[in-house]
């Protein structure tokens, strides 16, 4: 083990219930911390039951916050129900995480998210709150400021 790696092992957890999930155009690999149980990382499908279903084991394994990266339009769905049903949702510029070395899978993917998240090493990035959102959708596109 690298002492790189030792370092980030040693830091104090600060969030003891967060999740990481990497979210792509027809799966979601979800990790939850490996002390909330055997399976700590599972795949569930992009519809709507499969976000429920994400959503009810992450409820199972006492999550309070997640985070996910921003990429495309793909965690939209997953963000929208997750913050309706109460989580401290983290979205994260993956700009930011794509130059971390070591991450070659969707499972080491969700589970370095879990890792910083529960350390407190992710930034959330900004998104407007839920009255601009209908603005920006009822308009059909962004709002034009002059």
């Amino acid at each position: 083990m690298s002492k790189r790696s030792k370092r980030v092992e040693l830091m104090p957890i600060v969030y003891a219930n967060a999740a990481g999930l990497d979210i792509g155009s027809s799966e979601i690999y979800a990790c939850v911390s490996s002390d909330r149980t055997e399976d700590n990382v599972k795949v569930f499908g992009t519809f709507t039951p499969d976000l429920n279903a994400l959503a009810d084991w992450l409820v199972a394994n006492h999550v309070e916050t997640v985070a996910m990266e921003s990429r495309g339009v793909y965690w939209i769905p997953a963000f929208e129900l997750l913050e309706n049903l109460g989580f401290k949702v983290y979205l994260v510029n993956a700009r930011n995480m794509k130059g971390v070395p070591g991450r070659k899978s969707d499972v080491q993917d969700c589970q370095w998210i879990q890792k910083l998240r529960s350390v407190s090493l992710l930034a959330n990035s900004f998104r407007p709150d839920a009255e601009m959102c209908v603005f920006v959708n009822r308009k059909g596109g962004l709002p034009h400021f002059a």
